[in-house]
């Protein structure tokens, strides 16, 4: 989890409703599940001195228990209460909010973590950013899950701190600038005055990904904001963003979304269209 620009809008889930404004609701939902835990932990205050790193805490509905404050700042939240028992859904366009809850639950169902999660989004300045995401569930006094909490980590947040990234910044800032063309990794090496081998290790190290993994992340992030975005024909997106055909673009889209472009389309258009 981890972000997109905030939004006004609101498009609750039933398993989640608007709070009223002056309501002690979500200060109850928060002391249920902190009662339920053992206890607010203070461990949490630590997550607010690590740079580029936001912290936040779900229950089994995926709605805002608590959060460092770089999280709810990012949301447009002036409190931390501000953002208690509310959903992804309140903050996020659609696709992304459905993102982010579907990673939520399975991380609810199975008990597995999610590590290293590298997604890609739009900040506040329109620019593609890549968040790393780490969710684990968060179990009661007895054992159960009843949540899942999570860091995320800005890549812009962190490249002036990590020496690995300062060796690939010019990199993914080209990437970010020209992921729109035919690049290869050998051109990205050369840019770089790397070797493919040595860029790839680097990139591995950083993100988790080869470096051709991280373009095609980054083209499907720029395709599917051009699909709910513009009027383009799904051929001419592919095109657009450096995909070899219709085809290969279909392809590799389902595979990242689990959704066609057309499908993604049609699913997400008029829901992002009745929230702006």
């Amino acid at each position: 989890m981890s972000r997109p620009k905030p939004r006004t809008h609101v498009r609750l889930k039933s398993t989640s409703r608007r709070v009223p404004a002056g309501s002690a609701e979500p200060v109850v939902i928060q002391q249920d599940f902190y009662a339920r835990m053992g206890g607010p932990q203070q461990f949490q205050k630590l997550f607010e001195h690590l740079p580029g790193v936001s912290f936040f805490v779900k229950d089994r509905q995926s709605r805002m228990i608590c959060a460092s404050q770089p999280f709810w700042e990012h949301l447009g939240a002036k409190s931390e209460a501000e953002i208690v028992g509310k959903t992804d859904d309140d903050f996020f366009p659609p696709h992304a909010a459905d993102h982010f809850q579907r990673d939520d639950q399975l991380v609810m169902t199975t008990g597995r973590p999610l590590i290293g999660r590298v997604e890609l989004w739009y900040n506040e300045q329109r620019v593609l950013d890549w968040f790393v995401t780490n969710k684990l569930p968060v179990r009661d006094t007895r054992g159960e899950i009843i949540g899942v909490m999570g860091t995320v980590r800005s890549y812009e947040g962190q490249r002036r701190t990590m020496l690995p990234m300062s060796l690939i910044n010019s990199t993914v800032d080209y990437i970010r600038e020209h992921h729109h063309e035919r690049l290869t990794v050998d051109d990205l090496a050369d840019q770089a005055g790397l070797s493919p081998r040595q860029l790839h290790r680097k990139f591995r190290d950083v993100f988790g990904l080869s470096v051709q993994e991280f373009l095609i992340k980054t083209r499907i992030q720029a395709a599917s904001d051009a699909l709910l975005h513009s009027d383009l024909s799904i051929s001419q997106i592919a095109a657009k963003f450096g995909f070899c055909d219709q085809s290969a673009f279909t392809q590799l889209f389902r595979k990242h979304t689990g959704l066609t472009p057309l499908k993604f389309r049609r699913r997400y258009s008029a829901a992002t269209e009745s929230n702006t």
